[in-house]
């Protein structure tokens, strides 16, 4: 660094000008500029670790519970689709309340879930509704038929109003009942899962 200016005044040794005529005695680096401040990006949001699909979920336990509820109404309006149907929205509304794919074993968990609880209700709306116009039933289905045993008729409304005739009529319909919400619930894990 030059002890004097061009213009001959004496210059301090860190001099960057010169003090009488403002002339640049050295080149000025400039400070190279700060690097951006970092940022953090927050980490997604952990996934919900789902539970799995049993009576102790108390998700799978709702939405089943509220698609039972449906199919049972539907029940009078469409018989035996309406369970398949039941089923299969139990998968698609836990997919969508959850966001969490289904397998076709845990769609059959629900769908049997969702069978049971839809048995319980059918059971008490057949027990108020259905069971107690049976023979009724009974009679005008036999009357269509060409050749009908009045004996045989009798006996079979027998059966239906006895404790043993009323089981097996509640235990065909749970097993009808399961049997097709588990398809349902099946169904509905496989077309969910692919979308």
């Amino acid at each position: 660094m030059p002890e004097f200016c061009s213009c001959g005044a004496q210059l301090p040794p860190d001099a960057l000008f010169c003090h009488k005529c403002g002339k640049p005695q050295r080149e000025i680096v400039a400070p190279e500029p700060p690097p951006p401040p970092v940022q953090f990006t927050a980490p997604p949001p952990p996934l919900r670790e789902s539970l799995p699909v049993n009576f102790r979920n108390p998700v799978a336990l709702r939405i089943a519970f509220s698609v039972a509820i449906g199919a049972t109404i539907l029940s009078f309006v469409v018989p035996f689709l309406n369970w398949i149907a039941g089923g299969f929205f139990a998968v698609l509304f836990y997919r969508r309340s959850t966001g969490s794919f289904l397998n076709v074993n845990a769609g059959l968990r629900l769908g049997w879930i969702t069978g049971i609880l839809a048995f319980v209700l059918y059971s008490i709306l057949f027990t108020l509704l259905v069971l107690p116009q049976m023979s009724n039933l009974i009679q005008q289905q036999s009357a269509s038929l060409p050749a009908s045993n009045p004996e045989v008729i009798r006996q079979m409304m027998r059966f239906f109003e006895s404790p043993p005739g009323i089981a097996m009529a509640l235990a065909a319909i749970f097993v009808l009942i399961t049997l097709l919400t588990m398809a349902g619930g099946a169904l509905g894990a496989k077309v969910v899962g692919r979308s």
